[in-house]
């Protein structure tokens, strides 16, 4: 009889180690169970329809959808960060889901909890805030009656990850860089390859249940030094790199906010940081679990060819909460909670949905949005300056578009091809907006293409700026609407024009699907 305590459950699953280690448990031949707040984001996963994979929904915050998802699972990787979805206060938030943790696993009768936290000293006086807090979790996960094996790890490199993100850009775009003084602190970075290799191996070796292990590979150097095997092998001239004793991490991470797409929420905890020593006190978990470390030069080579060719499993934009807010839910009237302002254009197009359909699932990133770009631009540069996500986040595929996915200030909310695409605002607006764009069939040879915003204004501030830019709205829909045309290689057959969607038309976004237990 097959042991119903042997399943494996994977906490974080769609983050960016979480999204990486599945489908490895997968093709070893283990039963997983995914964990995530979002059955949609998940399902849409390449590896979302294997056969010994279940999906599961549930909040770490909550106790009960924790409970839930540990019964029944022999190990239990905590692979949660509150960092994205929290902001400031993404330490309480740990703290909380950590002890909901120890609970969970203690009532389901769990063998071992896997945590993949931080390299550093916490009694070094730089210490930042961002390493204690990881520092904090793993001591919460290893004090409960479930025995903890801690896994520490410095910078990761990998393509998608934050650090190598930072790095990649800031290499790319700046010859010339005035940094802090931490350029020069130790670090022992590690691939992303080898850090799964490690927690793969955490379950198949027992010795390691219940132990703290320092990971890194094989060079210890410092970020100057990876600015330059960066620069070498991406093909580019050395960079000038000047340390300056005044700039703080602080002001180096609002830097980085506007030069990459990491917004300054992510990028100050990592700086800070870097001010500390990260190196491997200890590297007795080579023995337990011996594998080729790869260099920070081959780690590196390796995730610029993964950019090139698109083929980047995860991302950190991947992680964080896609809740559409609530107004966008069927069963209220169309003035609870507030006044829904919308802005909607369509036009008719020669042409069957699939043919129209491939322009919609290139909006955005190098692809840009057909009409207006230079004031999608401006809106962009406005957005980073007020510490928003901007356009530089870009989209992982270029082709392709997942539920979950970013793509540049927006969160894919629904990609159902060749039918809709919903997008939810993450720019920082004076309220909440969606932009929905639809395909609709007419007939066998002419398709409806629409475009639909709506707003959710927060005070006078956010009725001023939803008619401010009311203009501008019209005039770039309207091009939308011929541009997505051309570039699908057919032409209108109708002239674009205003729709106000009926009640029903708007109360389509079943975002969460209702069943919070769905095995594939």
């Amino acid at each position: 009889m097959e042991n119903p305590n042997n399943k494996i459950l994977v906490t974080g699953a769609t983050g960016y180690v979480g999204g990486r280690l599945i489908p490895r448990l997968l093709e070893k031949g283990y039963k997983v169970r995914a964990m995530g707040r979002s059955i949609d984001k998940m399902s849409c996963r390449p590896w979302a329809f294997d056969s010994n994979l279940e999906l599961v929904q549930g909040d770490m915050l909550d106790l009960d959808s924790v409970k839930k998802a540990a019964k029944g699972c022999r190990v239990i990787f905590y692979l949660v960060h509150s960092m994205i979805a929290k902001g400031d206060k993404y330490a309480d938030s740990d703290r909380v889901s950590a002890e909901n943790m120890v609970i969970a696993a203690s009532d389901a009768g769990a063998k071992q909890i896997i945590y993949l936290g931080g390299l550093g000293d916490v009694r070094h006086e730089n210490i930042s805030r961002h390493l204690v807090s990881r520092h904090e979790v793993g001591q919460i996960l290893k004090s409960g009656a479930v025995p903890a094996t801690v896994l520490n790890a410095a910078m990761i490199l990998g393509s998608g990850s934050a650090s190598f993100e930072i790095l990649r850009y800031l290499v790319e775009r700046l010859p010339v860089m005035l940094t802090p003084k931490w350029v020069h602190t130790p670090s022992q970075p590690i691939a992303v390859d080898n850090v799964l290799g490690y927690l793969t191996g955490c379950v198949e070796h027992k010795e390691t249940i219940g132990k703290t292990y320092d990971i890194g590979g094989p060079d210890v150097l410092n970020y100057r030094d990876l600015i330059q095997i960066f620069a070498q092998e991406a093909g580019l001239v050395p960079r000038k790199v000047i340390p300056v004793p005044v700039l703080t991490p602080h002001l180096s991470a609002l830097w980085i906010h506007l030069v990459t797409p990491v917004p300054s929420s992510i990028a100050i905890p990592l700086t800070q940081g870097l001010s500390v020593p990260t190196i491997c006190r200890e590297n007795s978990i080579q023995a337990v679990i011996p594998q080729k470390l790869l260099t920070c030069r081959q780690a590196i080579a390796l995730a610029l060819e993964h950019s090139v060719k698109n083929t980047v499993e995860s991302c950190w934009s991947d992680a964080g909460e896609m809740r559409p807010p609530e107004w966008a839910s069927c069963g209220d009237a169309v003035w609870a909670g507030g006044t829904i302002l919308e802005c909607g254009y369509r036009a008719r197009i020669l042409a069957d949905a699939q043919t129209v359909w491939k322009p919609v699932r290139r909006i955005g990133g190098q692809t840009g949005y057909y009409s207006g770009d230079f004031l999608w631009i401006i809106r962009g540069m406005i957005d980073r300056m007020v510490g928003g996500a901007g356009l530089r986040r870009g989209r992982r595929d270029p082709e392709h578009l997942r539920p979950g996915d970013a793509l540049d200030f927006w969160r894919v909310l629904k990609a159902e091809p060749p039918g809709r695409l919903v997008l939810l605002a993450e720019m920082k607006l004076p309220g909440e907006a969606l932009l929905e764009i639809s395909v609709i069939p007419v007939s066998k040879d002419v398709t409806e293409l629409q475009l639909l915003s709506r707003f959710l204004p927060k005070g006078l501030l956010g009725i001023l700026y939803w008619y401010i830019l009311y203009p501008f709205h019209q005039l770039i829909f309207r091009g939308m609407l011929d541009k997505m045309a051309k570039a699908a290689g057919k032409k209108l057959i109708s002239k674009p024009e205003r729709f106000t969607p009926k009640l029903y038309d708007t109360c389509t976004l079943p975002y969460e699907n209702e069943d919070h237990n769905i095995r594939h």
